[in-house]
């Protein structure tokens, strides 16, 4: 029993950072977190208490606010040795910011997760938030997992479907595993992918594969916009641009590995 115990409160402290991780530079109230996460305030608040005591978290006493701790940048360093494409990618998400004029965004996978790393906004006043760093959803949800998805294999997507059944099911109903098949084939005919408004009304986004030194798939590039921004000429007109960037980031991955080889 003690280990179950032990485990679950190692799953919800993670639970805890990452929903922290997810405001960025805004911080996080103990209030808003309890009702992100489902925990109950006791339980919260002593994760808290642990985690600051650990430098994983940091609390502004006056904002009465959560931030990720001096811990959390260090492990990240570390970690970046490894998954070195969002230190790559910076150069070119600016890039793909700058010339769309709307946000420019990396996600990559982590299991049955796609996961977005970077973003960057360009200078299109109207935009759209529905992806910040630290933001994860089910592959297949966003442009960027969807990308990533329709690179499978047919059975890989079915296996990734069934994990992500439960979940869909409960936090995502305007989307179905048979939603999901149907966006994984026109994703794979059309070359690209695209997010008409299925999570947040309004905003839809466009995205592309990034492959690895090894051709693994590695990630994908993508831009967001608002609904107006995104019609099929606009489409026509950015993707080339964003397969280039697509390309030009897979020989600086690359050429990162031969370096280090």
């Amino acid at each position: 029993m003690a280990i179950v115990q032990g485990t679950q409160s190692v799953s919800r402290a993670l639970t805890v950072l990452r929903a922290i991780a997810g405001t960025r530079e805004a911080g996080m109230t103990l209030g808003k977190l309890t009702a992100l996460t489902g925990l109950n305030k006791p339980t919260a608040h002593r994760l808290l208490q642990v985690l600051v005591l650990e430098g994983m978290v940091e609390k502004d006493q006056q904002l009465q606010r959560y931030f990720l701790g001096p811990e959390c940048h260090v492990l990240g360093v570390i970690a970046s040795k490894r998954f070195g494409i969002t230190k790559l990618a910076e150069g070119i998400v600016t890039g793909v910011a700058q010339f769309c004029g709307d946000t420019a965004f990396l996600s990559i996978t982590h299991g049955s997760e796609s996961i977005c790393v970077l973003r960057e906004d360009g200078d299109y006043p109207l935009k759209t938030h529905a992806l910040q760093p630290g933001t994860r959803h089910p592959l297949g949800i966003v442009a960027g997992g969807l990308s990533i998805l329709a690179e499978f294999t047919d059975d890989e997507v079915e296996r990734c479907l069934k994990v992500n059944e439960e979940l869909l099911s409960k936090n995502y109903s305007q989307f179905s595993t048979e939603l999901l098949r149907k966006e994984v084939k026109a994703t794979r005919e059309r070359g690209y992918a695209v997010n008409q408004g299925l999570l947040v009304p309004g905003s839809w986004a466009i995205a592309v594969p990034v492959y690895g030194a090894h051709r693994e798939i590695a990630g994908a590039l993508g831009i967001a916009a608002v609904e107006s921004r995104l019609q099929q000429e606009r489409q026509d007109e950015l993707i080339p641009k964003l397969k280039q960037a697509a390309k030009r980031l897979e020989e600086l991955l690359l050429q990162s590995e031969r370096a280090s080889a």
